[in-house]
């Protein structure tokens, strides 16, 4: 009774951690709308160059993701996930004593490597922990649900640090602080077993992975995925600086908005995706999503105040559910490899997407070309995902894997 007791809490702790974790790191990485503007008028860049700011994060992870995200099967999860904190903790701290620029980048892509090596770690850990594929979807939303808490309170830190006249980069030594504490309690919980693969663990399975048609359906799902919701959180505030309108404060709170319907959704979403088709909801919440861009798009900045933050609310369930499915699609012994693959393309998107937003504004003169553009995404997200609920490719696969992969943890 006492081992069972004791097996329950220290599962209770792990689930804690990876919630920490990810609340964390959404702290720094999805405050770069907020800390754009500043950026742009503290170092006179352009969209584009201050984008860098976005970029180099996401360049960070995807490089990690890809080139080690191989560790967490190697070396375990535990060992990638303090090696990633520890990077990432002494990285932030960094940040005090920045005053230029490419200071700031440069500190920007170790920071962003040190994500992609303990988020993987943490991916696999989750089907470690899972009894089911449907569970793992089901955590997974939770875990994301505090990745969007953690995106609230970055933006809310930032924008009371630059109202009372402090630095925006203090926000990154905060969430070294917070990194610190978790590597301590990483240190002292005791981590299930994973699973062993038979075959080598090296960067050439990730490779082979890449050829691989679930792993590449899934990735290419999360790629068209990131390109809009990352539309939101880096231009939206941009776009909607030039609304004057009766809901001005609208325009102001859109970006927390955005955020706190995520946050909400995500958390809904653990519960309906415990109840009904993953497919058909992902695909119901994806045509609710391109509804609200083309819409916001026809309707000028005036509707696109209200419409662009509630699309917060239908894109809450996607990523984790997609990345969930991905994931699952293989044994547990080749989460981490891939899961390294899905977060290669989910910051690989999350760089070329607003990349290409900012020159395409840029070059026509106005924010709204770009989110165009991102319209064009949420269409061809919609169409993917409509045909993967019409056709079902992963049911029987997912199924086997439900007996051979998880009934252990079960018993």
């Amino acid at each position: 009774m006492k081992d069972n007791a004791s097996a329950v809490q220290n599962l209770s702790a792990i689930k804690w951690l990876t919630f920490l974790m990810f609340m964390m790191f959404a702290m720094t990485t999805d405050s770069v709308g907020v800390i754009i503007p500043e950026v742009i008028k503290e170092f006179h860049l352009s969209m584009t160059v201050a984008g860098a700011f976005h970029y180099a994060a996401m360049s960070g992870i995807a490089v990690a993701a890809f080139f080690l995200g191989y560790l967490a099967d190697k070396l375990g999860r535990k060992r990638t996930i303090i090696l990633g904190l520890v990077l990432f903790a002494l990285n932030s701290y960094l940040f005090a004593i920045g005053r230029s620029f490419v200071f700031f980048i440069v500190l920007l892509t170790i920071s962003g490597a040190a994500i992609g090596i303990f988020k993987t770690g943490a991916l696999a850990l989750i089907g470690d922990i899972s009894t089911s594929t449907t569970q793992h979807t089901a955590t997974m939303n939770a875990v994301e649900g505090f990745f969007a808490v953690g995106a609230i309170i970055g933006p809310a830190i930032v924008t009371h640090f630059l109202a009372v006249g402090i630095s925006w980069k203090w926000l990154y030594v905060i969430a070294g602080s917070i990194c610190v504490i978790l590597i301590v309690i990483s240190s002292l919980v005791r981590y299930p077993q994973s699973a062993k693969s038979t075959e080598g663990v090296d960067l050439r399975r990730t490779v082979l992975m890449m050829k691989n048609p679930y792993a590449l359906g899934f990735s290419a799902a999360i790629f068209l995925y990131v390109a809009v919701e990352s539309a939101i959180y880096v231009w939206m505030p941009t776009l909607l600086a030039g609304y004057h309108g009766r809901a001005a404060w609208m325009a102001a709170y859109a970006i927390s908005i955005f955020f706190v319907l995520r946050a909400a959704g995500r958390f809904i979403g653990s519960w309906m995706l415990a109840k009904w088709n993953w497919a058909a909801v992902v695909t119901l919440f994806s045509l609710a999503i391109l509804v609200c861009f083309v819409v916001s798009m026809a309707g000028g900045i005036g509707t696109a105040v209200f419409l662009l933050p509630l699309s917060g609310l239908f894109m809450s369930i996607l990523y984790p559910t997609i990345n969930s499915k991905g994931i699952s699609c293989f044994r547990k012994s080749e989460h981490g490899a891939v899961a390294g693959v899905i977060l290669f393309f989910t910051c690989l998107s999350a760089v070329l997407g607003p990349l290409a937003m900012g020159a395409i504004s840029d070059a026509l003169g106005d924010p709204k070309d770009g989110f165009i553009l991102a319209t064009g995404f949420a269409a061809v997200l919609f169409i993917a995902l409509l045909l993967n609920w019409i056709f079902n490719p992963t049911r029987l696969l997912l199924q086997k894997l439900d007996v051979t992969e998880y009934q252990a943890v079960r018993a």
